[in-house]
């Protein structure tokens, strides 16, 4: 056995456990993916990246080298990913062995080790840019997601996510989401009834749009709706809605709407939302506060990945 793949005992106090998301559940439980559908994900990283091989390595890297490579941390963040980087390695090669510090939900405190590889130092080489592109920018989103549910902490609001993914990435995206403490709002079209600005302008105003869904969708299901005035949202209570979405509405409003709608439905609030004014808006007492920036503007966590040859 090389020197690099002697097992490696993790240090157990770099992580920090959250209580927002169970580190009992199976990481790839968690993931709500099926094995093949993850390997398709990473498949198409891994094309895309590798394409015809890679050449670099193929020229200067003995095919028997062997490696061992570490995963710090250059700054805090919330880990999210990790069995996809797990994954991502084993498709490269199964000789790959991947070890863990924290799991995905954790809190890792810059600087830290939190993690190592060992096994071919070609494969790793191969595996390593796939495996970090994951691993950051889903750390990145439930950072992200981790900073905002702070925020409104002790409301009783809950931060749900939006369908503002990257294409073929949504089920990662979401999954990150959730370590992050966040809550999925539809995964997809065919999920729930959201009527938005558009379809109540095709229906003919919010009463008849609700009247419609009401009449097409199974009685289980709740019909959500977009409004974005006192008027509207009076329409949408008359009409039997079950939620509401106050879209684009100071925190004024917001609370003005809450007091309307007295307990009668769910209220959501989405646009206009950002770290610095989320509190306020819990605090207004509506029940769910979306927020895009989770998916589409959030900052990849800094990783680095330190081979040892």
């Amino acid at each position: 056995m090389s020197k690099f793949m002697l097992p490696w005992v993790p240090p157990l106090s770099l992580c920090l456990r959250d209580s927002v998301v169970s580190s009992a559940i199976p990481a790839l439980l968690m993931l709500e993916l099926d094995l093949q559908t993850l390997d398709s994900i990473i498949s198409v990283a891994l094309q895309e990246d590798l394409g015809f091989g890679d050449i670099t390595t193929q020229a200067v890297v003995s095919p028997n080298m062997k490696a061992r490579g570490e995963f710090v941390a250059k700054q805090d963040f919330v880990l999210a990913g990790w069995p996809v980087v797990v994954r991502t390695f084993h498709r490269v090669s199964e000789k790959i062995a991947v070890e863990r510090a924290c799991r995905d939900g954790d809190t890792v405190a810059k600087g830290s080790v939190f993690g190592n590889v060992a096994g071919p130092a070609a494969r790793l080489l191969s595996g390593e840019r796939v495996a970090l592109n994951f691993l950051q920018r889903l750390s990145g989103i439930a950072t992200l997601t981790r900073q905002f549910v702070e925020a409104v902490s002790g409301t009783g609001t809950t931060i749900l996510d939006t369908r503002k993914t990257t294409p073929g990435l949504r089920a990662l995206e979401k999954y990150a989401v959730r370590m992050g403490g966040g809550r999925n709002h539809r995964f997809g079209l065919s999920d729930g009834v959201l009527i938005k600005e558009n379809h109540i302008a095709a229906a003919g105003g919010v009463a008849e749009a609700v009247r419609k869904a009401r009449a097409a969708i199974d009685h289980l299901k709740k019909i959500e709706i977009e409004v974005t005035t006192f008027e509207e949202l009076s329409q949408a209570l008359d009409a039997g809605a079950e939620a509401i979405l106050l879209d684009n509405m100071t925190p004024g409003q917001v609370k003005e709407a809450v007091q309307r709608a007295s307990g009668r439905v769910s209220l959501e609030v989405s646009g206009g939302v950002h770290l610095g004014n989320v509190r306020e808006y819990a605090l207004t007492g509506v029940d769910f506060i979306s927020v895009g920036a989770l998916t589409h503007s959030f900052r990849s966590a800094d990783i680095s990945l330190e081979l040892k040859i």
